[in-house]
């Protein structure tokens, strides 16, 4: 069996960022025959179709879209901006969809995880990326779902995760993610 890859996307931007605590605490629990791996967003320019009609992407489309192939799967860890996903996400799923009919994201498993230092848990960002995941044939996981509130409340000052029952609940969903991300892989 060969070793999957799971490209990580975090929707923060932010130097201390929760959202990269949880995503490098997620990969700390991945199976040994899993490797997880966060796909830089910031550098990507906001997407423009001119520059796939005129056959010239800028080098770091090129580059994501290279790297999101790569992957077995996805998860997306991501606060709530606005009640919706931020928009280095949201940029990051456009240019990996284009050009039209060449859409990275197809048919891959994923998940999403969200974060926030509020008591909603980031709910309204999560929902907004499921309903792109529809339309970019993204098999996303339903159950269970992964809502991170009070986050500031759970990390220490290295930011590891500290109490029991919050490290037990990331792990039984990458338990889940991980069965999952098998399970769609053998249907292919």
């Amino acid at each position: 069996m060969s070793k999957k890859t799971i490209g990580i996307f975090i929707g923060s931007l932010r130097r201390d960022s929760f959202n990269r605590k949880i995503a490098n605490f997620v990969i700390s629990l991945a199976p040994s025959d899993f490797e997880f791996k966060i796909i830089e967003l910031g550098d990507l320019p906001v997407y423009n179709q001119d520059y796939d009609d005129d056959g010239t992407p800028p080098p770091a489309y090129n580059k994501f879209r290279e790297q999101v192939k790569e992957v077995d799967g996805f998860l997306f860890v991501t606060p709530e901006y606005n009640r919706s996903v931020p928009a280095v996400l949201k940029n990051a799923l456009d240019v990996g969809s284009r050009p039209y009919g060449q859409s990275v994201w197809d048919g891959k498993p994923g998940g999403i995880i969200s974060v926030s230092p509020g008591h909603l848990a980031a709910f309204g960002a999560n929902h907004h990326l499921r309903q792109s995941m529809v339309f970019l044939n993204v098999l996303m996981l339903q159950q269970p779902e992964a809502y991170i509130g009070d986050v500031a409340d759970i990390l220490d000052e290295k930011g590891n995760v500290v109490p029991e029952r919050s490290i037990k609940f990331l792990q039984q969903y990458i338990t889940a993610f991980v069965k999952w991300v098998n399970l769609i892989s053998e249907k292919k």
